[in-house]
């Protein structure tokens, strides 16, 4: 880990102090829009550009770049993408969105949505169950469905990456025009 970790308090109070901060949250647009800090933008974690964000800055170069995304893991998948692309001065913020709403602090609330998680239980449940009864009333061979989402799983587990959140992310249900409030900022070519 080559990023530093900063509790939501504390950028609250950097900011009351009249610090610069420049927040970005990794999450899809969809989870953005349902809630976000009120001092982030968008660029979500599948068309993360690191090099493209830092050249967007709004800020000085050597001011830190905080990422959050909903509970700190993203975010610090996020920092280790601009760490290897030689960026230092990123903040992965600890406990992600959550815990900012936990401190107290400024939210902009949207649309609900179904997270990213849920949809991945979702479809691992459904895959499962769909499994079992075509090995049951089918063919044997369809155990290998069911088998293949508990592999998946426990790979998501040890790993903390999962392509089946990757696939859902890109789902259209879960894209949101930046015109419909979702505060999207794409890292691509900017």
């Amino acid at each position: 880990m080559g990023f530093d970790t900063i509790h939501p308090e504390q950028i609250d109070r950097r900011r009351a102090s009249g610090a610069r901060i420049e927040l970005i949250d990794v999450r899809t647009p969809v989870e953005y829009r349902e809630v976000h800090a009120d001092i982030a933008r968008n660029v979500p974690l599948q068309a993360l550009d690191p090099g493209a964000v830092m050249r967007a800055r709004n800020g000085a170069a050597e001011d830190p770049l905080y990422v959050i995304c909903r509970s700190g893991s993203r975010a610090a998948k996020a920092c280790d993408q601009f760490v290897a692309a030689g960026h230092n001065n990123v903040v992965c913020v600890e406990g992600g969105t959550r815990a900012w709403e936990e401190a107290g602090l400024a939210v902009v609330r949207g649309k609900k949505a179904v997270s990213l998680e849920r949809q991945v239980r979702m479809a691992a449940g459904l895959l499962a169950a769909i499994g079992s009864g075509l090995a049951f009333w089918g063919h044997p061979y369809f155990i290998a469905i069911p088998a293949a989402v508990g592999v998946g799983l426990i790979w998501a587990g040890i790993t903390d990456y999962c392509p089946m959140a990757m696939g859902l992310a890109r789902m259209p249900w879960n894209q949101v025009a930046c015109d419909q409030g979702a505060g999207c900022s794409s890292s691509k070519g900017t």
